[in-house]
C-alpha cells in the first residue's frame, strides 16, 4: 500500500509534543474511528491473507484503530494510540532489492497444490501489525522490541516501515526481506519524510550492538550483510538505504519527488532545492531522510505536507499555467486515501488526555483534519458508524464527497476548501483548550467522551456546509449548462 510518513520529534514540534502521521494510500478503503476495548480483543490471531495464526497475550489494554469497514481482507487497524499513550501507525510500504530479498525471502502463503499437502501460512503485514502490537506496548520502544521478535519467529510478506511514539521518543522500524528489521530512535531535534522508499540513510551498528540506546536491529544483522555481500558502501561509510533499498526509474516519479517537496518545505534554506544548482531535485535519490526543520513544526504544517501536491512548483496537477510539467509525479495528496492520521503525544497536560488523534478521512488535499481525545472509552458515532454505503451521516463519505466534486472544479472551489479546512482546525483547537481546562480543573477525565461529541458536531456542521458549496459549484460547472442567451 502506497503512503507517505512524517515523524516529528518532541523538539522539533511547536508544544514539545511527539507526532507520527501517514496517509494510509489504499484503493478506496472505507475507513473508521474505533476504540478496541480488551474484550473485544482476539486472543488468538488469524491473518485473512497469510492465515498465521498467533497466540496473543492475554493482557491487552484499550486502544484506538481505523480499521476497514469491509473485513473481506482482514482489519487493517492502519493506526491508533493505546491507553498507555504509546501510538503507532503501520504500515509505509517501502522498496527493497532483488539481493536482499534473495538472501532472506519474503514470508509468503502458499497453498496446497495438491491432495494430501497443507497450506503454508504466510508471515505478518499490515493487515495484522497494529493489532498484534499495539494492545500490549508501554513505550514506544517496547513496540520496536515486540515487532522485531514477531518479524523474527513469522517473517514478513511485504516491506514495510512502521512507527511509534510516546511523550518523549519517537522510534522508526523498516524491515529488511522476510525477518530481518532495524530501527532507530529520531532526535528530538528532526523530522523524518518518509515516501514509500527504504528510508534510513544512516545507522550505528556499534550501538545497535552495544548500549542500545537510540538504535535496535535482527541479533544476526552484520552476519546477515556481509555473508550475502550486500554492503555497497565506499570508505567505511554505512548507508542502510544503499545496503538495503532500491534505486529505480519508478522511485524518481513516485518516490523521490515527494521527499523533495517536503524537505523543500522544512529546511527551505539549509539546502538549494530548486534551479541549475540545486542540491536536491524531484529525482535525486540522495535526499536527507531526516531533517533538523528550520522552525517548528505544528500539527497543521503536518497536514499541509500530507496534503501536498507540489503546490509552488511548475508540477502541481492544478496549476493554471502550462508548465509542460504539470502532474509528472505522484502527488502526496491523492484520490485514493482512505484514512490520514496524526498520533499526537502531549506532554504538558494530564497524563490521560495526553494522546490526540488527528484524523482525515479521504483526499487529504481536499478534507479536514480532526482532532478527537484517544483515551475514550467509544467514539462518536460520526467517526464510528461508518458502513459501504455513501452517507452525509458520517465523517468518511462527507469527506469523500466533498473531494470529489471539488477535485474537478479546483480554481473556484479551492477558496471554500480552505476555509473548511481552516474552520476546523481552528474550532478544533479551541474545543481542545477548553476541554483540557476542563480537565484539568475537575479531574474528570470521562469528559474526553462529551468533549469528542462536540468535536463531531463540529465537524459535521462544517462538512455539510462546504458539501452544500462545492456541490453548487460543481452543478453550476457541469457540461450541459446552456442559457437561452448562448445562442
Amino acid at each position: 500500500m502506497s503512503c507517505t510518513t512524517i515523524l516529528v520529534g518532541k523538539s522539533a514540534s511547536n508544544d514539545r509534543s511527539t507526532m507520527i502521521a501517514r496517509t494510509d494510500d489504499g484503493h478506496f478503503d472505507v475507513k473508521k474511528l474505533v476504540v478496541v476495548e480488551p474484550k473485544r480483543q482476539p486472543r488468538k490471531y488469524k491473518s485473512v491473507i497469510s492465515h498465521v495464526e498467533i497466540e496473543l497475550p492475554d493482557d491487552p489494554i484499550r486502544y484506538t484503530a481505523c480499521p476497514s469497514v469491509d473485513k473481506k481482507n482482514g482489519i487493517w487497524a492502519a493506526t491508533g494510540i493505546n491507553a498507555a499513550n504509546v501510538g503507532m501507525t503501520a504500515t509505509e510500504t517501502i522498496t527493497s532489492n532483488p539481493r536482499v530479498l534473495a538472501a532472506d525471502p519474503l514470508v509468503e502463503y502458499r497453498k496446497a497444490k495438491k491432495r494430501g499437502e497443507k497450506d503454508v501460512p504466510g508471515g505478518i503485514g499490515e493487515e495484522d501489525i497494529v493489532v498484534l502490537v499495539l494492545p500490549y506496548i508501554r513505550s514506544a520502544r517496547e513496540g520496536v522490541e515486540r515487532l522485531g521478535a514477531l518479524l523474527e519467529q513469522y517473517g514478513t510478506y511485504e516491506s514495510n516501515g512502521i512507527a511509534f511514539n510516546d511523550k518523549d521518543e519517537v522510534w522508526w522500524l523498516e524491515t529488511i526481506g522476510g525477518h530481518h528489521w532495524m530501527a532507530c530512535r529520531v532526535p528530538d531535534d528532526a523530522v523524518v519524510i518518509a515516501p514509500n522508499q527504504f528510508g534510513m540513510d544512516a545507522f550505528d551498528l556499534d550501538d545497535a550492538f552495544g548500549k542500545k540506546r537510540a538504535h535496535l536491529c535482527s541479533a544476526d544483522l552484520r552476519e546477515f550483510i556481509a555473508e550475502n555481500h550486500l554492503d555497497l558502501n565506499q570508505g567505511g561509510i554505512f548507508n542502510p538505504r544503499d545496503v538495503f533499498g532500491s534505486h529505480t526509474d519508478m522511485d524518481h516519479i513516485y518516490n523521490t519527488p515527494r521527499a523533495w517537496f517536503m524537505g523543500r518545505f522544512l529546511a527551505p534554506r539549509a539546502h538549494r532545492w530548486d534551479g541549475p544548482d540545486a542540491e536536491f531535485t524531484p529525482e535525486s535519490d540522495d535526499i536527507p531522510w531526516m531533517l533538523v526543520p528550520e522552525r517548528k513544526v505544528a500539527a497543521e504544517d503536518v497536514k499541509y505536507l500530507l496534503s501536498g501536491h507540489y503546490q509552488g512548483t511548475p508540477y502541481n496537477p492544478y496549476s493554471s499555467q502550462d508548465t509542460g510539467k504539470r502532474g509528472m509525479y505522484r502527488s502526496i495528496g491523492i484520490n485514493r486515501t482512505g484514512v490520514t492520521a496524526i498520533c499526537q503525544i502531549r506532554e504538558d497536560v494530564p497524563e490521560p488526555i495526553r494522546g490526540i488523534e488527528w484524523i482525515c478521512f479521504g483526499s487529504t488535499t481536499f478534507d479536514a483534519m480532526l482532532p478527537v481525545y484517544a483515551n475514550a472509552s467509544r467514539m462518536p458515532r460520526y467517526l464510528s458508524d461508518v458502513t459501504l454505503d455513501t452517507s452525509t451521516e458520517n465523517f468518511y463519505w462527507g469527506s469523500r464527497l466533498i473531494a470529489a466534486l471539488a477535485d474537478h472544479n479546483y480554481a473556484t472551489s479551492i477558496q471554500n476548501i480552505e476555509r473548511y479546512q481552516s474552520a476546523v482546525f481552528t474550532k478544533g483547537r479551541q474545543l481542545l483548550r477548553e476541554y483540557d481546562r476542563k480537565m484539568a480543573e475537575s479531574g474528570d477525565f470521562s469528559l474526553t467522551e462529551e468533549a469528542n461529541e462536540k468535536l463531531c458536531a463540529m465537524a459535521k456542521e462544517q462538512t455539510i456546509s462546504t458539501l452544500n458549496k462545492v456541490l453548487l459549484d460543481a452543478s453550476e460547472h457541469m457540461k450541459n449548462g446552456y442559457n437561452r442567451a448562448d445562442n
